[in-house]
């Protein structure tokens, strides 16, 4: 998948991402690639067919990892079925530890769009599963309830619109092996109402004590964010931090200046910003020997001929 814009996985748990073709002859070992399942449009066979195939033709007891791509064939239609299919055969797939729900790209359907559900469910059934991820926005029904997961490494929600509710329901939950979490938190015309307060128990440290790369992207308030992850304590501990495609400017590149040391991160991540050369360039000084990954600020949309217009500023993924 390419940083900026979504494109389909290629690889998905360390493993290369396979998508079973009709009569495509012989298959992979089960445990050799993520298994892709998608639906083509138009084809007369539904999701449910198409899953009922993959669990007669592959042995799911070694499968490792599973992305669903397109689970639609005509109309688009909500993710809440497929997610009680996987609910429902989660006895059948004991080896999985990677889930990636809804690799989908713009050209089949717009982030905005998917019609998501309440995924604790999936969570609930597959406690054994390493690395989940998520791509969809609020307005459509994404949600998680707060749970308790003892193996989860790696959390991931992709999204043009998070709302607030779910990132208070992952600060609430018990996950104490995580140690990658990423949160796209989008705009407000999709459903993202998250707000600072929200992520406050993340940031104090002590929520997830293993948690070794924060992502905190896609985001309007992004110099808010930056102003709270400056004194936040959970940064010490961090090996990589992600305040990347949102909406950063020179107030939020200040607050990183005037916060807590960054040099002891590998990598800083924050590109797609609005940040000038100058305080990009003093928060790659501030932050040596760690890596600021960040290219030119984003075009600025101010109209040139009006001294009083003020820069329109967008995350990198919404709609």
């Amino acid at each position: 998948m390419t940083y900026l814009g979504i494109e389909h996985l290629e690889r998905f748990h360390g493993l290369p991402v396979h998508t079973p073709a009709p009569s495509s002859g012989a298959l992979p070992a089960a445990d050799s690639v993520a298994w892709r399942l998608e639906c083509d449009y138009g084809q007369d066979a539904g999701f449910a067919t198409l899953w009922e195939q993959f669990l007669e033709s592959v042995d799911t007891t070694r499968v490792r990892a599973l992305v669903i791509g397109p689970w639609w064939n005509d109309e688009y239609t909500p993710f809440a079925p497929v997610m009680e299919l996987i609910v429902a055969h989660a006895d059948r797939f004991p080896a999985l530890r990677g889930l990636f729900l809804a690799d989908v790209v713009g050209e089949e359907c717009e982030v905005s769009w998917l019609r998501m559900c309440d995924i604790t469910p999936v969570l609930q059934a597959l406690p054994s599963l390493e690395e989940f991820g998520v791509r969809g926005c609020g307005q459509e029904g994404l949600a998680l309830r707060p749970l308790r997961h003892t193996a989860l490494k790696s959390l991931r929600f992709e999204s043009g619109g998070l709302p607030g509710a779910l990132v208070r329901a992952v600060a609430a939950s018990e996950l104490p092996a995580l140690e990658r979490l990423d949160l796209w938190f989008g705009s407000s015309w999709y459903g993202g109402d998250a707000t600072v307060d929200d992520i406050r128990p993340i940031l104090s440290g002590g929520v997830f004590p293993r948690l070794r790369h924060l992502g905190l992207q896609n985001s309007e308030i992004q110099d808010e964010i930056a102003l709270a992850v400056g004194s936040a304590p959970v940064v010490a501990q961090l090996e990589t931090l992600a305040l990347s495609m949102g909406t950063l400017s020179d107030t939020g590149g200040e607050a990183l200046l005037n916060g807590q040391p960054l040099s002891h991160l590998s990598t800083l991540d924050l590109r797609h910003h609005y940040l000038t050369g100058p305080v990009l360039d003093r928060i790659r000084t501030a932050c040596a020997p760690a890596v600021v990954e960040g290219g030119e600020a984003e075009d600025d949309y101010a109209d040139p001929d009006d001294e009083d217009d003020e820069p329109e500023r967008y995350v990198a993924v919404s709609e």
